[in-house]
């Protein structure tokens, strides 16, 4: 089967490999349908994922079909369309019965696929744990709209979920990238009073204003300012920094007000300062750390009742063929793109 390989720092490709098949009672083998390319994809490509495994097939969020099921996997059957977590986790260990399944301490628990096992950028994959790691689509629900659930959408969901916002808050989220954008969906459905989006990109600050028509949208050289000037307890009650550039940590909590929640949910490439001297006083709550992935059904069925909609998002559609062009495009940030479909 075709896959795109992790071969070296700074290099992917695409070459043949073995069709897999099931090792463990618990595994399913999945056909896909629908992939994508995430940012974590590129941190790989450029040596910034130190687990990752030379060789590996790479790509963590895509929908398909199940072709085979391990003995143990009752959850889903043949023919299901599914949508496929970012995260395999037993669901029995210490960690994931809290839902912290990002920190399963399986062997192949938390970000496994496309890191540590080959991932979904293939024709076919094999998934552990299945019964927790794929989620049925509903009939309604299209593959389109059900491509971000196992990733950016889940991510989106569990920063939102660990934040608190709620009715009265204003809520500040710094980068409209497509993790930042899923994050907007998720806090709207939270009702708050405010929701402001910092983005220097002006094409993706009017697309956060087409998945969240009420969202303020602002640059980040003015953040600051409009945050001082508009929130009257002197800076947003929940931060969420999703952008992960040099600088947005530092604007995170300078815009937070006093005893607010900062929520970390960008990866960074380089160590960020804590410079506890300087906001001694602002009583901040810092709260970081992997998606926890464990929502998927929840999400899927508010996308099956139209509460949530992040197929705008979808800038790009390239043959598997051409996966290549599409890794071009999304990691120069060419032609507007903000997230690309890969048709296998």
């Amino acid at each position: 089967m075709l896959s795109y390989v992790y071969k070296d720092k700074g290099h992917f490709a695409l070459e043949e490999k073995p069709r897999p098949v099931i090792t463990d009672s618990k595994d399913a083998i999945v056909k896909i349908t629908l992939a994508s390319i995430c940012t974590s994809d590129l941190h790989i490509k450029h040596g910034y994922v130190p687990r990752a495994v030379k060789g590996i097939t790479v790509g963590h969020e895509a929908v398909g079909v199940v072709e085979e099921v391990g003995a143990e996997v009752t959850d889903i059957k043949v023919g299901d369309r599914v949508a496929i977590n970012v995260e395999t986790f037993c669901g029995e260990c210490f960690f994931c019965k809290r839902g912290y399944v990002n920190n399963c301490t399986d062997k192949n628990g938390g970000w496994a696929l496309g890191c540590r096992i080959d991932g979904v950028q293939a024709e076919y994959v094999k998934v552990p744990f299945a019964n927790t790691g794929l989620t049925k689509i509903p009939d309604n629900v299209s593959d389109e709209e059900a491509l971000f659930v196992g990733d950016i959408l889940s991510t989106g969901y569990w920063a939102t979920d660990i934040s608190g916002v709620q009715k009265g808050d204003t809520a500040l989220i710094i980068g409209a990238g497509p993790t930042g954008l899923c994050t907007l969906i998720c806090a709207a459905l939270r009702s708050p009073e405010r929701l402001i989006v910092c983005e220097k990109d002006e094409r993706r600050r009017e697309l956060a204003k087409k998945v969240c028509p009420a969202a303020e949208t602002v640059s980040p050289e003015q953040v600051e300012s409009y945050i001082k000037e508009s929130c009257p307890r002197g800076g947003a009650d929940v931060v969420f920094e999703v952008a992960g550039a040099e600088n947005t940590f530092g604007l995170a909590w300078k815009c937070a007000r006093p005893n607010a929640t900062v929520v970390v949910v960008a990866m960074y490439d380089k160590p960020q300062i804590l410079p506890l001297p300087d906001m001694y006083g602002k009583n901040l709550t810092f709260k970081t750390g992997g998606v926890d992935g464990c929502k998927c059904d929840e999400i899927l069925s508010l996308i099956a009742h139209g509460r949530i909609d992040t197929t705008p998002l979808i800038t790009h559609t390239f043959a598997f063929k051409d996966i290549e062009k599409a890794y071009d495009l999304f990691e120069n940030r060419r032609d507007g793109v903000v997230k690309v479909a890969i048709k296998i």
